[in-house]
């Protein structure tokens, strides 16, 4: 069996990269949970400064929606605002927006390994796996290199042809790839298009010789943001649209998810959570189900057996997601009666008071047990404290690490206590904790990598 990381409620399955993040956000669940554990205080081991700034696809959201009354939008498409790593085997990887090249450097020293270039911007952080690395580009094509040489093993094109338009100020496949791969037993799963009416591919391709196994096509939804897999499910981010389930096997539509877009998404096993919509809000999907069972207010969230840890833009807090989403379960219930009970009141006679009566009544009731169930959920919280840092999140141990404007911070995930804060040139948009040492991305194209005081794992 090939290298394969999936996060469950409960634990991590992986085998061989507990120690490394060989994936954006960790693994296919995109968890952002860490295989060991990192202990304050951190000293800066070394910088990475980029000769140029990412450049992103997208450039912000519109700061405000006159027709829905909605302001301060949250921009939904961020996945290229820094250079996200990955790190595997001592080695730290990542993709350039600015100069379409693929970088390796050793992820102890910082020096640089080999370089690769591609034909358009890399926007997505490549997928380490049985010492390969695998890689999507604006230029249509998905790429295999060696980890360790960076030698091109194969490229495989996506689209329909090599069709080449201006974007972005650039010249990029009508059909660029940005979803990054995901890698499972001998099938990559990625997919290329940004334009509905032209054709989104969704593939899986042999990892052996880059040969596509089997391909979907669709033509309502662009494919945008980082994959998501679980044991039978692909999960595709749609840019400012709401994610696509898919069978992970034929790569069939299961369904639309409900809720207000973004690219940001994670999985616990099937249940999925996404956002920030344009308001900085993250919705629950259950398996099998398209309708929200909940909301939470955030830009993030990591998720644990025990506790689950969402980041705002002002405070940190934890949330005890077991007993917030049963309660959610109830109140989604009343509200269902609720809303049966309006409809059958609406259709009452003029002349039947006494039935009125008695709806109105259960109406009146039924309010207040909403009410009740929505304050017990307020107080699901067991600690909130302030936090500056609403760009990133990851966790290490009992170690939660946040990113933000210049700075980057680490709390106590048992108690909110703030054990440490230091310093980033830029918005601190990429975290990723391997082999005792946190990497940090930013906006400026600046890596920065910090040691910690000690690893235990």
């Amino acid at each position: 069996m090939r290298n394969i990381i999936f996060f469950l409620p409960f634990f991590v399955i992986s085998f061989s990269w507990a120690a490394d993040w060989p994936t954006y956000q960790h693994d296919y669940s995109r968890s952002g949970v860490a295989g060991e554990s990192l202990l304050t205080p951190f000293n800066e081991k070394w910088v990475h400064k980029s000769k140029h700034e990412p450049r992103p696809a997208w450039r912000g959201e519109a700061k405000w929606d006159g027709y829905n009354k909605v302001y301060d939008m949250k921009s939904r498409q961020v996945f290229d605002y820094a250079y996200h790593t990955v790190i595997a085997n001592g080695l730290l990887y990542f993709g350039s927006s600015a100069d379409d090249k693929i970088y390796c450097l050793d992820a102890a020293s910082g020096k640089e390994r080999w370089v690769f270039f591609t034909e358009g911007p890399v926007r997505l952080a490549p997928t380490i796996a049985d010492g390969r690395v695998f890689v999507g580009s604006d230029d249509g094509n998905a790429y295999c290199l060696d980890a360790v040489t960076g030698k091109l093993i194969w490229k495989s094109r996506l689209g329909p042809k090599d069709y080449r338009i201006p974007g972005n100020g650039r010249i990029i496949s009508r059909w660029p790839l940005r979803t990054g791969i995901v890698v499972i037993d001998d099938l990559a799963y990625c997919a290329a298009g940004m334009f509905p009416a032209e054709g989104i591919f969704i593939s899986a391709i042999d990892v052996r010789n880059g040969k596509i196994q089997w391909q979907q096509k669709q033509g309502d939804l662009p494919a945008q943001g980082y994959l998501l897999a679980s044991h039978t499910r692909l999960y595709v981010p749609a840019g400012r649209n709401n994610p696509v389930v898919l069978n992970r096997s034929d790569g069939k539509r299961v369904r639309v998810v409900k809720g207000q877009g973004g690219t940001y998404a994670l999985l616990t096993g099937d249940s999925l959570v996404f956002g920030p919509g344009k308001t900085g809000t993250l919705g629950f999907v259950e398996p099998n189900k398209s309708d929200q069972l909940a909301s939470f207010k955030g830009n993030h969230m990591i998720v644990t057996s025990e506790m689950s840890y969402l980041q705002g833009d002002t405070h940190l807090s934890a949330l005890d997601r077991s007993r917030y989403l049963d309660l959610a379960r109830k109140r989604s219930s009343l509200q269902s009666r609720q809303k049966g009970l309006s409809e059958k009141l609406k259709k009452l006679k003029p002349t039947s008071n006494s039935e009125r009566k008695i709806l109105q009544k259960q109406l009146t009731e039924l309010g207040q047990a909403i009410d009740r169930v929505t304050a017990e959920m307020g107080q699901c919280f067991p600690w909130k404290v302030n936090c500056d840092q609403p760009l990133s999140m990851i966790l290490a141990g009992k170690t939660l690490i946040t990113g933000g404007h210049n700075s980057i911070a680490a709390f106590d995930a048992s108690r909110g206590e703030k054990l440490w804060s230091g310093k980033a040139d830029g918005d601190v948009f990429g975290l990723a904790a391997a082999n005792g040492r946190l990497y940090v991305s930013t906006n400026r194209g600046i890596i920065h990598c910090f040691e910690a005081k000690r690893l235990i794992k």
